[in-house]
């Protein structure tokens, strides 16, 4: 029996690599967006969800329930980003990004747990970010809710892993989507005193995800994961400079590390 699969935020970027690969690989797939569209010669139904909206998760959910009598794995994908000063950046947008990107996942995890506990199996994998580990300069609010979603994933794991359930997450790094067009940009106002660095380091930023890795990549370990018994708290999709920050980070004294992102950053 083919495992029936759940994909939040899977119109673009990873999400869709992650939905195609695996209705590709015969599981069945749903995937959603606030605004699907019918895709073709494939098995993958898509449909129409807003993390934001508890309404919109627990119809969905319980619409797969009826139709199959189960949900196996819940890939926790929907995200926006978010670029800007702290001290710039309007405090409504950064409540909007916690909403999604942590909030969001929450209640999608939520809504799914009760027909896992009946079943005494399931998945969730949620989606974080390898700016989750560590605070980036103008990317502080986007690593704030990976961070957050990593500790959550973390507490989680534990509470579910007695009903049979594995919670895991899976930290991408820079990959070659449309995300950028997607983020909330704080603009770069004349008078900020950020103006000329914040500026630069947007098109870093842009440039970046321009030579990012090819999703399906984190498509590949997605599937791997589905397909491990026991897997691990943690996994990492990105290059080798990326993964490595995170060991620099956990050996290097503070000031050392904080020096070497401001070096990248020209700050």
């Amino acid at each position: 029996m083919s495992k029936v699969v759940l994909v939040t935020g899977a119109s673009s970027g990873i999400g869709k690599a992650i939905a195609h690969f695996l209705s590709d690989k015969g599981y069945k797939v749903y995937g959603t967006s606030r605004k699907p569209q019918k895709e073709q010669n494939i098995p993958l139904s898509f449909v129409v969800l807003d993390v934001l909206d508890t309404e919109s998760i627990t119809k969905v959910v319980s619409s797969i329930i009826e139709k199959e009598g189960r949900i196996d794995v819940l890939i926790n994908n929907a995200g926006m980003g978010i670029t800007g000063p702290i001290e710039d950046t309007p405090t409504d947008e950064m409540r909007k990004v916690f909403d999604t990107n942590l909030f969001g996942a929450i209640d999608v995890m939520k809504a799914v747990l009760p027909i896992m506990r009946k079943q005494q199996s399931g998945t969730i994998i949620n989606v974080t970010s390898i700016a989750g580990y560590m605070g980036l300069p103008f990317r502080g609010m986007y690593s704030a809710t990976k961070g957050a979603l990593e500790l959550v994933t973390e507490s989680v794991r534990m509470e579910v892993k007695n009903f049979g359930i594995q919670v895991t997450n899976v930290a991408p790094g820079d990959f070659a989507t449309n995300i950028a067009a997607g983020r909330y940009h704080t603009p770069v106002y004349e008078n900020s005193a950020y103006k000329k660095i914040y500026a630069e380091n947007l098109a870093l930023m842009d440039a970046h995800v321009d030579s990012g890795m090819d999703p399906k990549e984190m498509a590949k370990t997605i599937f791997k994961i589905i397909n491990t018994k026991h897997p691990k708290g943690h996994y990492k999709v990105g290059g080798f400079m990326e993964k490595f920050s995170i060991v620099l980070k956990r050996i290097l004294p503070d000031k050392m590390y904080e020096k070497l992102l401001m070096n990248h950053y020209k700050l």
